[in-house]
């Protein structure tokens, strides 16, 4: 009975490690990191074949089957976890706020983080709308930066792949769209008349 729960024991532990892999694997070849995938992948396919031969060694039994199992979803649990601990890449922040634009756009700039400025009418009126791309690494930096100055700000993110060019920074320098424009000013001033 022990080499039984040892046996499935060891399947555990190498589905973790196979599935981490898998889904580390996945997420770089996403991001369009050819090498280290194709690396990856050679590791995995490796524990793979070890996990596989160990499940099937012998008749099946509960604790290699459940071994089996729970190594499978808890390496991809354990394998997103490192993936976001790893913070490869970039990502898209769309910040919407109603008053404080400009102060999320300055500080954003003041800390080296590229950002564009623009306003929008949305259901409840107008508001201002910042997109910020980011290294994933400076995520929760940006995050608290936002928060500081408008806490009830809505922010969604999107991973993206840089295609050409980069964002270089220069101390200081800040360009935004100085002068509001209404919108739909026709159309209101009908409805209230």
């Amino acid at each position: 009975m022990l080499s039984l729960i040892l046996a499935g024991l060891l399947v555990f532990v190498l589905r973790v490690l196979d599935m981490s892999l898998d889904t580390l694997r996945m997420l770089f070849v996403m991001r369009g990191k050819k090498a280290l995938a194709g690396g990856i992948g050679s590791l995995q396919a490796a524990i793979y074949i070890l996990a596989i031969g160990a499940a099937l060694s012998g008749p099946l039994n509960f604790w290699t089957v459940t071994g089996y199992a729970l190594g499978f979803g808890t390496g991809v649990i354990v394998g997103m976890y490192v993936e976001e601990w790893l913070a490869v890449g970039y990502a898209r922040l769309q910040i919407y706020t109603r008053n404080f634009g400009t102060e999320i756009a300055k500080a954003l700039h003041d800390a080296g983080h590229a950002a564009t400025l623009s306003w929008a009418e949305g259901m409840q009126g107008p508001l201002n709308v910042i997109d910020c791309a980011v290294a994933r690494k400076n995520l929760g930096a940006v995050n608290a930066i936002i928060e500081s100055i408008d806490a009830s700000a809505f922010i969604t993110l999107d991973d993206v792949q840089p295609v050409h060019g980069h964002f270089s920074p220069r101390p200081g320098a800040i360009s935004l769209i100085r002068r509001r424009m209404p919108i739909y000013t026709e159309e209101i001033e009908t409805k209230s008349s």
